[in-house]
């Protein structure tokens, strides 16, 4: 037998690299010095690049003795496909000859990585341009949000194909302008599956769910995308019996599929049948669980949701994620703090943006500052210290935990360059937690003086400032300013507060002729805000009649029989409250008890009223008490104290409390509970 020539030699080294077999190519590439060409060359070039051995490709390259057209488009191809765009250019520009395809992979690679001007430029200079470069400039404009021009560019195409035409008009569809991509369809000489599956997504996605049908009737050939995005459309409005009918007659279905049906019923409240359909999946994927998960959460589900976590296979950062943000939804917050610890532990799935803001919601609401400032630490190692949302998250942390002052650092240095209407409303419910109404006001007009158009957020956290500052005039005056402002829908929270505004300032019957007036039907949360006015100032009479509008719109719960309890009792009708008390034993319903946290020793602890007679319990109402006395002048304070046992109790309360700093101070807090009303 003959020896093997270069096109037989050229022949095995191309299968070896198409086997991925680099390392046997590369050894009988090394031993036919005298037997291989160009093309064996730019195999093994093909090989590398497609094997992501971009070094070793470069350094071949390099070597080749000569090189014609195809191998420089083979790396410049390679360096596109493993993100080196820079350098793709680059080599692009050193080389000899080019044709149309090494123009139209410069202009593809800059379109898709967002230098559209850089596209443009090359895209100018193409001495020949075919409908492969049109098509790529017209998407591309489209992409970024320059559809005008894009159809300007397609009209003037000499010579289109279907994918132009597809192109164009899934550019409208992402702009949101879903006629003019129908009307295009409408037009079009010859379309493919491609065509029709675009217009029944945008139909979907848009709510002409009747539109979407007549179009998918119409389909002369259908692929599991046009019956999945069917399926996902009836069931998103609420016609979940029509999609599963639609899903049991499907040809063929992928795992998409099956999460679109199983979401369907999700979103319309149907758990079981959800989880039974996840049950029979015969291949399940990382999505999959996840939207189960997802499901469970958000109808109330947490310890299906989490059991199915225990579950998975395998958990992405959404798995993750997801959890930690329904335990903090759930009020769970140290069990989500446990679920990051648990996921640090694991160390094979690191947080994103979406873990970080759940995580920093949970240590607000605990008050957990030390376990805030432990996270803020690990952002800071990430990508993710200069993320808006992130940011924000943190600046809303500090605030919950008692520093102001460092979410007002947080706000001028690290949002300097990147405010938005989010960091600016965050900043202003800041001051708002704190009583610090007139730095709030200010706040506003500098956000205003920047450009910035205030939303219904916004109002909000403004109006709850002026409430808890008692900044009465100024409230009204900014609630006058919002039911001006045509652009924003007034909306329950906004009357809540300014109900809230007037009950704290005493002004009771005002408030109650403001709610008569309101151009909406009373919530029971409008109303709860009057009740606990009256209870603050023991306004019996008028409790009575707003407690009775309350349970008129069916809101029963137990905060609104005890704040009307407590309001015959603070008047001394104690025979009335006892009969309140009774009606609420009746209908069942239990007050939650009230909790909070103090953070002693790097450490959070818990205190609920159920333990108030507890050592612990005591030793705070003794220092709360004794804090009341220094506050008003009645006792010099002391600068430490750790009390560990009851005997330790005890020394306290002989040597550092009067009898008036524990009795009589406890009877003064009581008072105090009057005139002073936790901000919310």
């Amino acid at each position: 037998m003959s020896d093997p020539d270069v096109i037989t030699w050229t022949a095995i080294v191309s299968g070896y690299v198409r086997c991925g077999k680099m390392g046997d190519a590369r050894r009988l590439f090394d031993r036919i010095d005298a037997k291989k060409n160009v093309v064996t060359w730019t195999a093994m070039v093909s090989g590398y690049l497609r094997n992501k051995c971009v070094f070793e490709a470069e350094e071949l390259f390099e070597r080749m003795p000569e090189r014609n057209v195809v191998t420089w488009n083979t790396m410049i191809d390679g360096y596109v496909r493993n993100g080196r765009v820079d350098l793709a250019v680059g080599l692009f520009e050193r080389m000899p000859e080019r044709n149309v395809v090494s123009w139209n992979t410069v202009v593809n690679a800059l379109v898709k990585c967002g230098r559209i001007e850089d596209a443009e430029r090359v895209f100018g200079e193409m001495p020949e341009k075919d409908v492969i470069s049109l098509t790529t400039m017209v998407g591309g404009l489209a992409r970024f949000g320059r559809v005008d021009d894009a159809r300007r560019l397609f009209d003037r195409m000499a010579e289109r194909n279907v994918v132009s035409w597809n192109t164009m008009i899934d550019g409208y569809v992402r702009n949101g302008r879903v006629d003019l991509a129908v009307g295009l369809f409408e037009r079009m000489p010859e379309r493919n599956v491609v065509s029709w599956n675009t217009v029944v997504n945008a139909l979907v996605k848009c709510g002409r769910i009747e539109d979407a049908e007549r179009v998918f009737g119409e389909m002369p050939e259908k692929d599991v995308i046009s019956w999945t995005a069917m399926v996902w459309g009836l069931a998103r409005f609420g016609r979940v019996d029509e999609a599963r009918r639609l899903f049991d007659r499907m040809p063929e279905r992928n795992v998409v599929s099956w999460n679109a049906m199983i979401t369907g019923y999700m979103q319309n409240k149907r758990l079981d049948e959800a989880f039974y359909l996840f049950e029979r999946m015969p291949e399940k994927d990382v999505p999959s669980w996840n939207t189960m998960i997802t499901g469970f959460i958000q109808n109330g589900e947490l310890r299906r949701a989490r059991k199915l976590f225990d579950e998975m296979p395998v958990k992405n950062v959404v798995s993750w994620s997801t959890l930690i943000n329904g335990y903090v939804l759930d009020d769970q917050s140290e069990e989500a703090l446990k679920i990051f610890m648990k996921m640090q532990a694991e160390g094979s799935v690191k947080p994103d943006e979406v873990t970080f803001v759940s995580l920093l919601g949970a240590c607000s609401s605990l008050a957990g500052l030390s376990e805030g400032k432990q996270i803020h630490q690990i952002i800071s190692k990430t990508l993710y210290h200069d993320d808006k949302l992130v940011i924000s998250a943190l600046l809303n942390m500090y605030s919950k935990c008692g520093e102001l002052t460092t979410a007002e650092k947080i706000f001028n240095d690290g949002l300097r360059n990147q405010r938005d209407l989010i960091s600016w409303n965050g900043m202003i419910a800041a001051y708002a937690h704190h009583g610090r109404g007139s730095d709030a006001i200010n706040l506003f007009k500098e956000m205003q003086n920047f450009g910035f158009k205030p939303n219904d957020v916004t109002y909000v956290a403004l109006l709850a400032a002026c409430s808890h500052a008692g900044l009465v005039e100024e409230g009204l005056h900014y609630f006058d300013k919002l039911m001006s402002d045509r652009s924003i829908q007034v909306n329950e929270d906004h009357y809540t507060c300014l109900i809230d505004l007037c009950g704290r300032a005493g002004s009771l019957k005002g408030a109650f002729d403001l709610i008569k007036k309101l151009p909406v039907k009373p919530s029971s949360s409008v109303w709860g805000a009057l009740l606990a006015g009256c209870n603050v100032y023991g306004n019996a009479s008028l409790g009575n009649l707003v407690s009775k509008q309350i349970l008129a719109t069916g809101a029963e719960n137990a905060g609104t029989y005890i704040l009307q309890a407590n309001i015959y009792s603070s008047s001394g009708n104690y025979r009335e409250a006892a009969n309140i008390r009774m009606k609420m034993k009746d209908k069942g319903l239990k007050k939650q008890p009230g909790c909070s946290w103090i953070e002693i020793g790097n450490r959070s602890r818990e205190q609920s009223n159920l333990s108030r007679h507890g050592a612990n319990g005591l030793c705070i109402t003794v220092l709360l008490c004794r804090l009341y006395n220094v506050t008003f002048g009645a006792a010099p304070w002391f600068e430490e104290v750790s009390l560990r046992t009851t005997e330790q109790l005890r020394s306290f309360r002989s040597t550092s409390c009067s009898p008036k700093g524990v009795d009589g101070g406890m009877g003064e807090c009581a008072g105090l509970r009057k005139k002073f009303r936790p901000i919310q």
